[in-house]
């Protein structure tokens, strides 16, 4: 069964995929074969092309992720979609084929390797193997050093950077026009869905942030390799990431450096296949030699490298953009944890602030499709201003709930699970974004906040996808 997430999927309701939903891409068929044309029957075995000639079955076609965001149809079961392109295995055989090059010396064809490790892996994995999380970030960096990685970050100045851009992309867009709906970015699940199912009418509202996903392959591919004085194309980056979205959003050309002439993310691999590559070893994680994670952004080394992004587990874009535009534009100061309201379900809240009696802010959070599908809906109906910064994730319960995290092996609850994950994050410190870093980054490589360049490299834009005549057959 297909681990992306609903929004990219053909679903109900309740966020699942059935197993009798395929993707299909079409296959030439030469018409010369049969002057009356020919009719497409669906069997227990496959799909078989029925014409005067006899029944022939048809080829099923392997398709890569870039088929995928080029089509208009859904990414649904891994029947139909055979992903190759991102995978444990190719990464494997880089990192293989990395060492085979240092030992025979040839430096010229030798790349440097970058992993990045986002939180909510990091939290999968600590869960899994009963560590701390702490434990679990330097065990992670020493199992990647041990595969051939020259460097292991996390994603804290991705994710301070993220925050910070879309928050004043939020306060510039207010100002302009007070009766906007922004909505976040971060999701590819999201993204990827409003550009296929709703076009040009819902990208207005998007943010152009990057993702931190994104946002730290600009930083690798350009500042590091500026840095470390190696080209982008000769470095490496995978990301490790809790769902596998992020492969699609790694694999978008809006993503390719044509500087570079590589993407400024290779690879993307999850918490479950970090699992999976783990216990093909026959070793736990605590048996590898824990070795601390890098940080070569700045000559001053934070104590602790994992923070958490305000108390919501997909980066905090609702709470901390919230805080700041109470500030900033109404010079409200708001409590360091705010209070949001449950609304139909878990995962759709909301939060206002009041001021003369007036509702001067309204922003909520919108987890899982159908949130989605109805926030999209409003919008339609021309009541999407009742919100105007709206965190979107596709996923149930937000990141922390992965499509790709670490699943209980025990028979426990997703639910219970994922309340198991939010208590560890709930005890990280809480980054404070405005640090003399992200000020260091700002000013040593994009030139200073809220230039041409750092808007350059860390924004993006968005396509509305051309239905074509083929995507989908549903089985019944």
């Amino acid at each position: 069964m297909s681990r992306f997430s609903g929004a990219l999927q053909l679903t109900d309701l309740d966020d699942f995929i059935t197993p009798s939903q395929e993707c299909i891409k079409p296959v030439t068929i030469d018409k010369t074969k049969s002057k009356t044309g020919a009719k497409i029957t669906v069997q227990e075995d496959g799909y078989y092309e029925e014409s005067e000639s006899g029944k022939q079955k048809l080829q099923k076609v392997e398709i890569t992720l870039q088929d995928c965001l080029a089509c208009s149809g859904c990414i649904t079961s891994a029947e139909g979609v055979l992903i190759t392109q991102q995978s444990q295995e190719e990464l494997l055989k880089v990192l293989r084929e990395n060492q085979k090059l240092k030992a025979t010396g040839d430096n010229d064809l030798v790349r440097t390797i970058v992993f990045t490790i986002s939180m909510q892996p990091i939290l999968s994995l600590a869960h899994r193997y009963q560590l701390s999380v702490e434990e679990t970030a330097r065990h992670l960096s020493g199992y990647f050093r041990n595969l051939g990685a020259d460097y292991v970050l996390c994603t804290k100045v991705a994710d301070d950077l993220a925050l910070i851009e879309c928050r004043q992309e939020f306060v510039e867009r207010f100002r302009d026009k007070e009766d906007l709906t922004m909505l976040s970015s971060s999701c590819p699940g999201w993204v990827c869905y409003a550009e296929k199912t709703h076009g040009n009418f819902i990208l207005p509202y998007i943010a152009t942030t990057r993702s931190p996903q994104q946002i730290m392959g600009v930083l690798v591919k350009h500042f590091l390799a500026e840095k470390f004085n190696v080209p982008g194309s000769r470095i490496y980056h995978a990301t490790v990431m809790p769902c596998y979205d992020k492969k699609l959003e790694a694999s978008r050309e809006d993503f390719y450096s044509e500087v570079n002439g590589s993407r400024d993310v290779d690879c993307v691999i999850t918490s479950i296949e970090v699992e999976q590559m783990l216990m093909e070893d026959e070793r736990s994680l605590s048996q590898h030699e824990p070795v601390d994670l890098d940080w070569p952004w700045t000559d001053q080394r934070p104590e602790s490298m994992i923070w958490a992004h305000e108390a919501t587990m997909s980066g905090g874009y609702a709470e901390h953009i919230f805080k700041y535009a109470a500030k900033e534009l109404y010079s409200e100061d708001t409590d360091n944890e705010l209070k949001f309201k449950q609304l139909r379900n878990r995962d759709f809240r909301e939060i206002s602030l009041e001021k003369d009696d007036k509702t001067v802010l309204k922003f909520a959070i919108a987890n899982g499709f159908r949130n989605i599908q109805n926030l999209v809906q409003k919008l339609k109906r021309g009541k999407g201003a009742n919100y105007h910064f709206v965190e979107v994730m596709a996923c149930p319960s937000g990141c922390i709930n992965g499509g790709a995290q670490v699943r209980p092996t025990t028979g426990q609850h997703v639910r219970e699970l994922t309340q198991q994950l939010e208590e560890l994050y709930k005890k990280l410190p809480i980054s404070q974004l405005d640090n003399s870093h992200t000020k260091d980054i700002y000013g040593d490589f994009l030139d200073g906040a809220h230039t041409d360049k750092s808007h350059d490299l860390l924004h993006t834009s968005y396509h509305a996808v051309e239905k074509l005549n083929t995507a989908l057959n549903i089985k019944w």
